[in-house]
């Protein structure tokens, strides 16, 4: 065992017992905590509300004050040889300008504020982001649980069907194929089991990646679970609400607009500027040269306004705006591809509800047909009217349906919160109804622990 698992073990093993049953809506909780990719959106968009600050500090007042002192040997020698000495003086002076018409500054200010609603966006669409990762890690460990429970059914039922086929050999009521059909599957099942046992380890390290807690147990379904649609709208109606509530495409449309004022920034350059200067400063004469005027200084105050006009700057203009028409080019393209994505996505999202609905009880009749056969394999077996053989298929076809029952009531709920997610309407509410259909434990500090 390598350390990782075994500390973690460790750790399972000092949780308390209050503390080692777990939810989908406590792992939530956890991941919105603690999980490092939404921190980051966060930062990111602290970083978008600093954009319009940014642009508007250009807009404001600029002030900068300076302070001079110097020091020069005048090296001039008077009658008797001696030097008059070192000069000294110092000086000191405020400075400030206002833009009065810039159009380019005016027009970032808008793009900016335009970034910073896009980056609000895409906060909110990291968030529900968020929900549907940890949603989707939570329920591949119980799925990963149900199949790893599946494997040692049918390691166990199989190694008892080995030993079956063993005995019917050495009394000569079997033959020896029959051993080797059934050391074969046992041998697949242990297989099986292995690999499942790793996949419920990956699984839970994935859950523990977003939200940074370790758990004994997750909440699971039962197995009387009946799915139902969350509300009547129809497949038109989610694609309405999708296309009008969905921040992922807020945030491109919003970036649309600030490549649009961002064109407006680049044709700025051959529109002239005016701003007004204004400057104050006193200078102080040196020690030797007048001594009795020494604090008596000059001020010097001087204020203008300045008018640039462009003429000629190589061509850069130009080239600012084309390249500021192919961006925004791109962000119109991006926004209608992600517009259609998302109208592809919504309609695949419900009709994947619809269609789990039914899925899930047909998985879950074929769970019962498929046991059902098991059973009558086995009192067959040994009545004589089947074939180890029988038995054997059968119960890969049982552990087969074991695994597709469980994917498709996940799948089912995933799926649910995913309509929700492209929508734009999943909130915590939601979390909160799919918890509520989680009532049976599912322990993992055992598998882990191994």
């Amino acid at each position: 065992m390598s350390r990782r698992p075994l500390a973690l073990a460790l750790v399972l093993a000092l949780l308390p017992a209050a503390a080692q049953a777990d939810d989908l809506l406590q792992s939530y909780t956890n991941a919105r905590n603690s999980d490092p990719q939404y921190a980051a959106a966060e930062s990111n968009r602290a970083i978008a509300a600093e954009r319009p600050v940014q642009a508007r500090a250009v807009l404001l007042p600029q002030v900068n004050g300076s302070v001079g002192y110097d020091l020069a040997n005048r090296g001039d020698i008077d009658d008797d040889g001696d030097s008059d000495g070192t000069s000294r003086s110092a000086s000191w002076g405020l400075s400030g300008s206002q833009s009065i018409f810039d159009y380019g500054n005016y027009t970032a200010l808008r793009a900016a504020k335009a970034l910073d609603r896009a980056g609000g966006f895409d906060l909110e669409a990291a968030g529900l982001n968020l929900i549907t990762r940890t949603s989707a890690a939570y329920f591949n460990v119980l799925v990963q649980l149900e199949t790893l429970s599946a494997a040692e059914a049918a390691e166990t039922a199989l190694k008892k069907q080995f030993d079956f086929a063993s005995k019917r050999l050495e009394v000569g009521l079997a033959p020896i194929t029959d051993v080797h059909e059934a050391r074969a599957q046992y041998d697949g099942a242990r297989a099986n089991t292995i690999l499942a046992r790793n996949a419920v380890q990956d699984a839970y390290q994935a859950l523990v990646e977003i939200t940074g807690e370790p758990v004994a147990s997750l909440k699971g379904l039962p197995d009387d679970f009946k799915p139902a649609l969350p509300e009547a709208l129809d497949v038109e109606g989610w694609v309405a609400t999708a296309l009008a509530t969905n921040p992922s495409l807020k945030a491109q449309a919003a970036d649309l607009e600030a490549a649009e004022h961002n064109i407006a920034t680049a044709r700025s350059g051959h529109y002239p500027t005016l701003g007004l200067r204004a400057s104050y400063g006193k200078a102080l004469p040196g020690l030797y040269d007048n001594p009795s005027f020494f604090g008596n200084n000059d001020a010097n105050t001087s204020v203008g306004l300045t008018l640039s006009i462009p003429i000629f700057s190589g061509f850069a203009t130009q080239s600012n705006v084309r390249s500021a028409l192919a961006q925004r080019d791109i962000s119109r393209d991006q926004l209608e591809q992600q517009r259609r994505a998302l109208e592809r996505n919504t309609r695949n999202a419900y009709q994947g509800l619809v269609a789990g609905i039914s899925e899930v009880e047909a998985r879950r009749l074929a769970l019962f047909s498929a046991q059902s056969a098991y059973e009558a394999s086995q009192v067959g077996l040994e009545v004589g009217t089947r074939t180890v053989l029988d038995v054997l298929n059968n119960q890969r076809t049982l552990f087969s349906a074991q695994q597709a029952y469980a994917q498709s009531k996940y799948n089912f709920l995933q799926s649910r919160l995913l309509l929700e997610q492209a929508a734009g309407t999943l909130e915590i509410s939601d979390v909160e109804d799919v918890n509520r259909l989680l009532t049976t434990d599912e322990s993992v500090a055992k598998v882990i622990a191994q």
